[in-house]
């Protein structure tokens, strides 16, 4: 079977399930789709698409199963009637942590399948197009077999055959743009608190945004400090920047914004500063970041 005729099943029709839909559609691939609220499928079934009448119905109609879901408890609450998975490959592109992930791949072993999580980089609009990258992991052997059809979503990034690195690097990535969106309405916030002029503010911002790579350094610079644990700087210390961060929450506090988010910047900055790295540069954050990590007890990590 040619790649652009191979079967395939998605499970999940959000936004993103929908967009994925669509984009293997308009590649030629026969799409066997099901959601839990059927009417969400009726549209992409007058565009081309099957619909299965239960999962059970979807899994049996392909090797190849695409989830887009909530997060993986989704998965675990939909095909666990579905004992028997040989034969079959389940791409889990669902949002949730590294370590159900792992769960999740061993219980899909368990029942004869096999599995390969993934992170889409790109919001739905967006999948198919040039721009659109998504991240894998899991064996090789079963990525590489499914590789050309992964490839119509966007540009795949085989990450290894630890079934986390996907999960971890979607994660990552999605702490820093969360945190970001976050701090830019905060800002506007604070500036509207005295009057001040929000649109203004926000160009002013997104062009310092784009300042901040040249700020921070190359990355292969950033990733041997923090793997060396060396944190020079005279010009962004930890002491300059937290007085910084304190008089961001000082602000937040006279306005009356929310000061949640400027609050856990300057905690990183106070533990480092008691840490002993006042001097050192703002990297050394990492090595309280670091120090906070704790055991997992307790967390579900299955069905």
């Amino acid at each position: 079977m040619s790649v652009t005729t191979t079967a395939l099943t998605v499970i999940g029709l959000g936004p993103m399930g929908q967009a994925m839909t669509r984009t293997l559609l308009a590649a030629g691939h026969p799409v066997t789709v099901w959601n839990r609220t059927s009417a969400r499928a009726d549209a992409l079934v007058e565009e081309g698409a099957d619909r299965a009448s239960d999962p059970a119905g979807a899994v049996s109609a392909s090797e190849l199963i695409i989830l887009s879901l909530t997060d993986y408890q989704a998965m675990y609450d939909i095909l666990d009637p579905i004992e028997d998975l040989t034969g079959r490959t389940i791409v889990n592109l669902s949002s949730d942590t590294p370590e159900r992930t792992a769960s999740a791949a061993d219980w899909v072993a368990g029942r004869g399948g096999d599995f390969v999580a993934g992170g889409v980089m790109v919001p739905a609009p967006m999948l198919g197009t040039d721009a659109a990258y998504v991240y894998y992991s899991g064996d090789p052997d079963v990525f590489r077999r499914w590789e050309p059809v992964l490839q119509r979503l966007g540009s795949p990034r085989f990450l290894g055959g630890d079934v986390r690195l996907a999960q971890v690097f979607y994660l990552a990535t999605l702490d820093v743009f969360l945190t970001t969106l976050a701090s830019v309405l905060h800002a506007a916030a604070l500036v509207q608190s005295v009057g001040g002029p929000v649109g203004t503010a926000l160009a002013d911002l997104y062009e310092h945004v784009q300042l901040i790579p040249a700020m921070i350094g190359s990355s292969t610079e950033l990733a041997a400090d923090l793997a060396a644990g060396t944190h020079p700087g005279e010009l962004s210390t930890v002491t300059m920047m937290g007085a910084t961060a304190g008089h961001i929450v000082a602000a937040s506090v006279e306005s009356g914004v929310g000061r949640g988010l400027p609050d856990a910047v300057k905690d990183l900055y106070d533990a480092a500063t008691a840490a002993g790295h006042g001097r050192d540069n703002w990297t050394s954050l990492f090595e309280v970041i670091k120090a906070e990590r704790r055991e997992h007890v307790g967390v579900p990590t299955g069905p």
